[in-house]
């Protein structure tokens, strides 16, 4: 036993901004502060609620408005929209309505009936959680220090010496109305509770304010978290069993391992994947309670809607480094849990249960490295890592007080299957034609680089940027995530005429994401000189990065390509002067003409594994172009003897089409090449000039 209480949770509600805000407006404060912090609920977790008085918009007349956090928000990042607004008379006469456990789901269709002022968003389950608790403010959060009491086999008793009595305790059962019921007539019954804690699931805590009900919710988290602290068994989990490898061995492992996982599990639909090898996370994959707690699963209902049933573990040992016996296993490993998977279906379905979803685990365990996770995107596979670290925070808290309770296995699949969760599964949005794909982007920071990163994150990709100017770089990364978000893109400062940076770079992408769909070759240099003027040195560093570049990129990206087993596509920024030739730029036209060439090389190698080729071939693209903002234009200028402002007319004058090329007209092309709009197209290519009849390739 411990006397070290936990780290303290920060009170970060600050009076004098609080004071201008309305009522709504402290609810939407206070559930941005909770939800900033995963120590107090999981992302996309829990909820928060406020009853206000506000004036009917029929009758004038001054009614209780229930503002409570909407079905599929986020407590930390919602804005005032987020919240559902009821009546919260007509809420209270549901009651009347209501025929059963049987007939739970009925009622959320009636929590139509009750909304005030025709707010739109769509009301949470857990609505009745909130409204049928006599106190003006509600929070309901997933901490884990109180979930960890929750999902202990003595969670009553734990409650209850935890707490002085001062928390209720509810046994496990499905959110719905009945448990709203439940919970209000215990908060009736014993007003000197502050909250109760539901059991397996999470904590409910209210007050008449919204600063109370925030320095009540903090209190009663910190409460729990210090008690666990001095009381948890050490060394956690029964200590470890096998070694951490050493960090750069945990890299090189995830990078093998991750494009092989993915192939073999997107067949139907692309993962994305995330990789974290947090001190949390091995601390648990090195344990020796590993093979006894991760079957269990996880506990709360958010944390096992986000990860699964239970996580699959990969049999590799640190001691021995048996990667190659892993990998050779990895078929076997893999279908083994979807046959698990399936059973579990068959065994917990009922006659209205929709179909089996897919069956690949979400969350890979590996001893001594740490954990992978795949879903639909990189967002929701960051998520799911995320709370399955909760889950292992509940695991070692229960675990080092008590013995852990997963969540039942019927109860998992009443969750998982649940008709509601359907519903709102099936009102999701169609994927975006890209959504899934992960895309590598070479001089990505330029115009034309900058370009095509907007139209593949706009279908739904997410991506690396290679870039060597790193200031470039970093700039068009923050811009990215800015407005796609966080998990949008990666960038990686790179010179594609180095062999080792080109290898490690795709490493990269394949611990970042899980490997790469389509590569998109466009790092470039300029250069214009008559043949007798050129020197060695320039010629070769125009084939350094336009032939050798595209040559060391294309190698990786088949490499990867290969093990991921799921086709791909890569794409060529070439030139008009790849098919045209240019008096004055001897070195920089037979560049573009050799990565032509090896485009159609590489389409013929490539296609026994799906992997596509083609080649866009743009001509004088001079708005946000970095290669025409130097020598490049005085050259091209002075070549056809006009003034570096007149250039742009100048090339729009000789086009067959009268236009200029901006980088979103290669950027069309680059994205054609890389949907199945061109699933059938490989080794050609498209000339993004506004017509150049030299450039013509028949």
């Amino acid at each position: 036993m411990s006397e070290v209480a936990a780290t303290p949770l920060p009170n970060l509600w600050d009076d004098a901004f609080a004071a201008g805000l309305d009522e709504a407006g402290q609810l939407l404060y206070r559930s941005n502060l909770l939800g900033a912090d995963l120590r107090i609920t999981n992302f996309g977790g829990g909820n928060t609620s406020a009853k206000i008085e506000m004036k009917d918009p029929l009758t004038r007349e001054s009614v209780r408005v229930l503002w409570v956090k909407g079905s599929g928000g986020d407590i930390g990042s919602m804005k005032r929209d987020g919240f559902s607004t009821l009546y919260l008379d007509k809420l209270e006469g549901l009651k009347g309505l209501y025929r059963g456990l049987a007939h739970e789901d009925e009622m959320v269709a009636m929590f139509n009936h009750c909304t005030f002022d025709l707010n739109p968003r769509a009301t949470s389950i857990d609505t009745p959680l909130h409204a049928f608790v006599p106190h003006r403010h509600v929070d309901h959060v997933h901490a884990d220090a109180v979930i960890a009491i929750a999902a202990s086999e003595d969670a009553e008793r734990l409650t209850r010496e935890v707490f002085g009595g001062k928390l209720g305790f509810l046994p496990w059962q499905r959110p719905g109305f009945d448990l709203g019921l439940k919970l209000g007539e215990m908060a009736m019954r014993h007003p000197d509770y502050v909250g109760v804690v539901l059991g397996g699931h999470g904590l409910f805590t209210w007050a008449e304010t919204s600063k109370a009900c925030y320095e009540m919710t903090l209190r009663v988290i910190q409460q729990a978290a210090d008690w666990l602290a001095i009381h948890e068994q050490k060394p956690a989990f029964g200590g470890a069993m096998v070694q951490t490898a050493a960090p750069d061995r945990r890299r090189a492992i995830a990078a093998r391992l991750m494009p092989l996982i993915r192939g073999k599990i997107s067949a139907d639909e692309r993962k994305i994947g995330h990789f974290t090898d947090a001190p949390e996370v091995l601390e648990f994959v090195n344990s020796s309670a590993l093979t006894t707690l991760a079957p269990l699963g996880t506990s709360c209902p958010d944390h096992f809607l986000r990860t699964k049933i239970r996580p699959l573990l990969l049999p590799y040992d640190p001691a021995r480094d048996n990667l190659g016996e892993v990998i050779a296993g990895l078929d076997e490993v893999l279908a083994a849990y979807r046959r698990d998977y399936t059973a579990y279906y068959e065994r917990c379905k009922r006659p209205d249960s929709p179909a089996m979803r897919d069956p690949n685990a979400v969350v890979y365990l590996v001893p001594g490295v740490g954990m992978f996770t795949f879903a639909k995107d990189k967002a929701t596979a960051r998520v799911a890592a995320e709370f399955y670290v909760n889950a292992i925070n509940v695991m070692r808290g229960a675990s080092g007080v008590s013995a852990y309770v997963g969540l039942a296995e019927q109860e998992a699949f009443n969750i998982e299957y649940w008709l509601l969760e359907e519903a709102k599964l099936q009102r999701m949005p169609k994927p975006k034609s890209l959504a899934g794909r992960i895309a590598y982007v070479t001089g990505g920071a330029g115009g034309i680089g900058g370009a095509t990163a907007e139209r593949l994150l706009g279908e739904g990709a997410c991506l690396i940027i290679a870039d060597i100017d790193e200031s470039a770089l970093n700039e068009r990364v923050t811009a990215i995530t800015k407005r796609h978000g966080r998990d949008a893109a990666i960038g990686v400062k790179l010179d594609v005429t180095d062999e080792a940076a080109v290898v490690a770079s795709f490493e990269e992408a394949a611990r970042a994401f899980g490997g790469v769909d389509i590569v998109v070759s466009n790092a470039g240099i300029a250069s214009a000189s008559p043949v007798e003027d050129t020197s060695l040195g320039l010629w070769q560093r125009n084939m350094d990065i336009l032939a050798t570049g595209y040559f060391l990129v294309s190698r990786e990206a088949f490499r990867l390509m290969q093990r991921q087993n799921i086709g791909g596509a890569i794409i060529f920024v070439a030139s008009k002067n790849g098919l045209a030739a240019s008096a004055g730029a001897s070195a920089y036209c037979a560049a573009k003409a050799s990565e032509i060439h090896l485009a159609r090389c590489l389409a013929l190698e490539g296609a026994a594994h799906g992997i596509r080729v083609n080649t866009v071939n743009p001509d004088a693209v001079l708005r946000g172009s970095k290669i025409w903002e130097g020598e490049w234009r005085q050259q091209r200028a002075a070549s056809n003897k006009v003034a570096e402002d007149q250039l742009e007319e100048v090339y729009r004058q000789r086009s067959m089409l009268k236009l200029s090329v901006f980088p979103e007209d290669v950027a069309e092309g680059v994205y054609f090449f890389a949907s199945d709009l061109s699933a059938k197209s490989t080794g050609n290519i498209l000339n993004v000039d506004a017509g150049n009849a030299q450039a013509f390739t028949r």
